[in-house]
């Protein structure tokens, strides 16, 4: 039987999770796992974080830490966070153990007796006030490409170029500030060009599977052609180049991280007391190999890597690279230096409830970015759980539970005599809709064939989960998991409608056998959604299987290779299995919760240890001079009712009064802020917060000890003075 083997971008660990990380690659990587778990399927999920390379120092200089002490924040924070999330790898691992070096050495090793590692002296920057050689993301300067003036020293965020940093123009130390000098510097380079046929054909092989932005992005590399590139960089963090003569220099993660699956599979072998059974996975021509990242990572898993197996031999390549593009935040990119985004731990403080986790998972899936930018929202994310989950699937599993309560002594109802071999028409009822291609031919077709045990309705709600599982099943296997997601919403949404139209309710009063098993099949039904909306809702279908008596099935580690998917249409659960107590699977989100998170976007300013913006997220002069920054006034104030955040202010400009909501109110009194002179960015399109309108922002900053200050003129000045 073939297995799958899954990995998902190994996150670097200088920062937390935020919902862009999650969206690239981490939630498809999760769902198609599940999904294939539930299918019977053989899975490996691996992943572990990525902690070698200059970054990691740059940020434990910023933090004033060391090295070691960032990848350990860093790595627990985020392994928790995606605990939390419900991602279910079989092992999540990291490239500072003792496994991974031993990995990228044994790797480096078999490429220096190959001949693919070529000893060559190159001029690198280096830095005579810090005394060190200059890593490539230790220099900054200008793109020899496009002009871009703050480019890294490997790459322009800009225009995507990759070049050797000493090509950079107006370089400058990101250690002193001060102009490098160029020296002389011993390298080992990776003869890449020697693969360059070999991986053409292995893209040109799957061009009718993968997506066409991979294809795209590794067909522009190869049309450039793969020159040597450096295998080693002159460091002392990371992993030491295992040879004489190369003292102070560590194995580049370019080649080393990609490694870290491979090392990731070798610890999870070996905490199962088997070895050697990393290479069942690995080295076995059997295995399925998918490789989930965003669109920044396309070219290190189908050619980097691809091109690092094919010289060790006997290794598996990617069978398919299903890359995202990028979700934004409100419509701009993430980003940390900005406080723009979300970071996956404060969700978790703010919503932690496990049906609000899996209203993310729902939300964030409805809205992947297969093959363009998608955006996130709050009120996305408000709507999706109110008006979709609460309203549609929790609504219909309420109603079955509750009635089931109430009138059938808290059991799945026994079927009555003149129903007592429905179970054995329901298989027929499948088998007839095997023969069929669509829903609406089935229905047509054997509606009539089936009254004895099956009145339309039924014959309509089975239907729906046979072919929406079916339908689902198709979008998993061809990485289109917003269509799978929707298909299964669409289970729940037939499930509503079958228990408005048979109205049990009156049933129950006038037919009680037909009753019964209009309950025996919404029972039935639940039992199909728990399985088929696990990839999406682990957590809840967990719930939800505790409450009508089964075993939850979400497609864990270790799950049993038994095929629940194909099968979830057909009855699973035993007439009067006693019921669990009713729970609400998703609360509605208020809109007072929806205002207090938006209060927080953006609106106040970094500390001073975070005031540094990223080069890629400078702006020019001209940028600024985009944003309208006036005094204002303020004449009036009052809190917003069902807000402890936001203050309800009226501001004059001079000559006009503005509605302003600010996220203050924990640290200003109303009456504080009346006759108040603040600054406000004029300019902002106006936003609707509490149903009110918000006609601007004002400016205020962290203080130390956690509280905000706002930011208000020196001296006195009438209102509506421009400030620059």
């Amino acid at each position: 039987m073939t297995q799958t083997l899954i990995t998902a971008a190994l996150p670097y660990v200088n920062s937390f999770l935020h919902l862009g990380h999650l969206a690239g690659a981490y939630l498809p990587a999760d769902m198609y796992s599940r999904f294939l778990r539930l299918s019977g399927r053989k899975v490996l999920f691996v992943c572990g974080s990525d902690e070698h390379g200059v970054a990691i120092t740059i940020s434990a200089d910023k933090e004033h830490t060391t090295p070691d002490k960032i990848i350990d924040k860093y790595h627990f924070a985020n392994k928790l966070a995606f605990e939390r999330f419900g991602m279910s790898f079989d092992i999540f691992s990291r490239t500072s153990l003792p496994e991974h070096a031993e990995t990228a050495q044994e790797f480096f090793l078999d490429w220096l007796k190959k001949g693919l590692l070529v000893e060559k002296e190159e001029n690198q920057f280096y830095d005579e006030e810090a005394q060190m050689f200059l890593p490539d993301r230790y220099v900054e300067g200008t793109c020899p490409n496009c002009g871009n003036e703050r480019a890294r020293g490997d790459q322009c965020d800009n225009c995507s170029a990759n070049y050797n940093q000493t090509d950079l123009l107006n370089p400058k130390s990101v250690v002193s500030g001060k102009t490098p000098v160029v020296r002389s510097t011993k390298h080992w380079y990776f003869k890449m060009g020697d693969f360059q046929e070999r991986l053409e054909h292995y893209i040109e092989s799957n061009a009718t599977q993968w997506k066409d932005n991979v294809l795209q992005q590794s067909r522009s590399w190869l049309k450039q052609g793969l020159a040597d590139r450096a295998a080693t960089r002159d460091m002392t963090w990371g992993i030491p180049v295992p040879i004489e003569g190369a003292k102070g220099k560590v194995i580049y993660v370019w080649f080393e991280a990609v490694l870290g699956y491979i090392s990731a599979t070798k610890e999870w072998a070996n905490l199962h007391n088997s070895p050697e059974e990393w290479k069942q996975w690995w080295q076995n021509p059997d295995t399925e190999y998918i490789a989930f990242l965003g669109k920044d990572n396309i070219v290190f898993h189908t050619l980097i890597f691809p091109m690092l197996l094919m010289a060790k031999e006997n290794y598996i390549l990617p069978t398919n690279v299903p890359a995202n593009e990028f979700m934004n935040f409100e419509g701009k990119k993430f980003s940390k230096s900005m406080n723009w985004g979300i970071f996956l731990h404060d969700f978790q403080r703010d919503f932690p409830g496990a049906g609000q986790t899996d209203a993310l998972r729902y939300t964030i899936a409805m809205n992947l970015p297969e093959t363009k930018d998608s955006d996130f929202t709050w009120q996305d994310l408000q709507a999706r759980n109110n008006n979709e989950l609460a309203a549609i699937f929790g609504n219909f599993v309420n109603r079955v539970v509750q009635f089931l309560h109430k009138n059938f002594d808290e059991k799945v109802p026994a079927l009555p005599e003149r129903f007592a071999k429905l179970t054995d028409a329901w298989k027929l009822l499948l088998e007839d809709f095997s023969r069929e291609e669509s829903r609406e031919q089935a229905q047509e077709k054997y509606e009539n064939k089936h009254l004895r045990y099956f009145s339309p309705n039924d014959v309509a709600l089975i239907a729906a989960i046979h072919f929406g599982a079916k339908k689902a099943a198709e979008h998993y296997s061809r990485f289109r998991f917003r269509d799978a997601v929707s298909e299964t919403m669409n289970i729940a949404r037939a499930a509503n409608k079958y228990f408005n139209d048979t109205a049990p309710w009156k049933t129950v009063k006038s037919d009680h056998d037909e009753c019964a098993k209009t309950l025996y099949i919404c029972s039935q039904t639940i039992g199909a959604l728990s399985v088929l909306f696990a990839p999406i809702l682990p957590n809840t279908c967990t719930t939800l299987s505790q409450m009508i008596g089964v075993q939850p099935e979400t497609g864990e580690p270790n799950s049993e290779l038994i095929d629940r998917w194909s099968k979830a249409a057909f009855p699973a659960i035993a007439e009067q299995t006693p019921l669990a107590s009713p729970e609400v699977l998703f609360t509605k989100i208020e809109d007072s919760t929806i205002a207090e998170q938006v209060s927080k976007m953006g609106a106040t300013t970094q500390t001073t240890a975070e005031i540094k913006a990223e080069p890629s997220e400078m702006i020019t002069i001209d940028d600024f001079k985009k944003i309208k920054l006036r005094t204002a006034l303020v004449i009036s104030a009052e809190r917003v009712p069902k807000s402890e955040k936001l203050l309800k202010l009226q501001v004059t400009l001079g000559n006009e009064t503005r509605q302003i909501l600010a996220g203050i109110a924990k640290f200003y009194t109303p009456e504080e802020m009346v006759g108040k002179t603040v600054i406000v960015v004029a300019n902002l399109q106006p936003a609707k917060l509490m149903g009110m309108e918000s006609q601007g922002m004002l400016l205020a900053a962290n203080t130390p000890e956690g509280t905000l200050a706002l930011v208000t003129p020196e001296s006195i000045v009438g209102a509506g003075a421009e400030v620059r």
